[in-house]
């Protein structure tokens, strides 16, 4: 590995509350938050799942989502693909003209449209380079109604002058061998989208932090149920959406709880259930120490007995030969 700077490292997490479904506005909004916390001194700059259209926490949350055919479902469905982003879209512009101005990554959730499908996606906004997708490889039990499933093409790090920095989606954190390959990466900073960072997905953050010898960001969302019927009458509304919203019971939904663990699995800092932005120090040094006594990648494999391997092909389902 070539020799990195060592320079402390100044990383954000943006807990926002999201603009759900609109998603031209959602990305004003997560320019000028993302705009903040690297104007604070941010080196690089964390939001949560699926901050651009906000999860889709009606599928947990509101009585018969599920259901075949909802009217309501159905509905929230063609306003996402309505509103989604897409490969190389011009909306975004703005993030890139952030990160190269500045120098700094930005790492933000979205919701992608590719052909007629959606993917829920972990954009990695890098200065002078294309962005980095990373679309989550198993959407978990009801999000198979909204989202597809990724591919191994999508797993990969960015190469910074101070280390690798990747990310992995939810409960993506309890995949053992899609951990194992993002190790293999030799990730200094990690970036942990999370709908919101309870317990156990904070359990899961700093056991990544531990196993991988790396630093974690775990990002968490604030969202209401006010702020999807916001968003849904700024794409115009719908009879049918409105009523399955209004029938989820809570009011609160997605509580923040964001947090930045060391590679020590220690908690650096630790964010509330409101809106902030989290800020930290990281001392990079710590991640070669921590590795004298651990490194799973290394010197604590057992290549002889185990072995991964990882298809990075790009599984587009058709392919057309002249």
């Amino acid at each position: 590995m070539t020799e990195r700077n060592r320079a402390p490292l100044n990383v954000a997490i943006v807990q926002g509350r999201p603009i759900p479904l609109a998603i031209g506005d959602g990305i004003a909004q997560a320019t000028e938050l993302a705009r903040e916390a690297v104007e604070g001194g941010a080196q690089v700059v964390a939001f949560g799942e699926t901050f651009l259209g906000g999860y889709p926490l009606w599928l947990d949350e509101a009585p018969g989502a599920a259901l075949w055919d909802h009217p309501g479902s159905k509905a929230l469905h063609r306003i996402l693909l309505e509103n989604a982003v897409v490969p190389n879209d011009e909306r975004l512009l703005a993030l890139q003209e952030l990160c190269d101005a500045n120098g700094a990554v930005i790492s933000i959730g979205a919701h992608e449209r590719v052909r007629n499908s959606l993917y829920n996606n972990q954009l990695t906004f890098r200065p002078g380079e294309a962005v980095l997708d990373h679309r989550k490889l198993v959407p978990t039990h009801g999000e198979r109604l909204v989202w597809m499933r990724g591919d191994g093409s999508t797993l990969a790090v960015h190469q910074a002058e101070w280390g690798r920095v990747g990310s992995l989606i939810c409960w993506e954190h309890w995949m053992p061998l899609a951990r194992a390959a993002m190790h293999n990466l030799g990730e200094s900073v990690h970036v942990a989208a999370w709908p919101t960072v309870r317990e156990e997905y904070a359990i899961a953050s700093r056991h990544y932090a531990m196993e991988g010898r790396c630093y974690v960001l775990a990002a968490g969302l604030v969202q209401h149920k006010e702020d999807v019927l916001d968003g849904l009458e700024r794409c115009g509304g719908d009879a049918g959406a409105r009523e399955l919203i209004e029938a989820i019971p809570a009011d609160v939904l997605n509580k923040g709880g964001s947090l930045i663990a060391a590679p020590d699995a220690s908690v650096v800092a630790q964010a509330g259930e409101g809106e902030e932005i989290l800020h930290a120090t990281l001392d990079l040094s710590a991640i070669d120490e921590g590795l004298a006594s651990l490194d799973t990648d290394g010197h604590y494999s057992r290549p002889d007995v185990f072995e991964l391997s990882v298809d990075t092909r790009a599984k587009d389902g058709v392919k057309w030969r002249a």
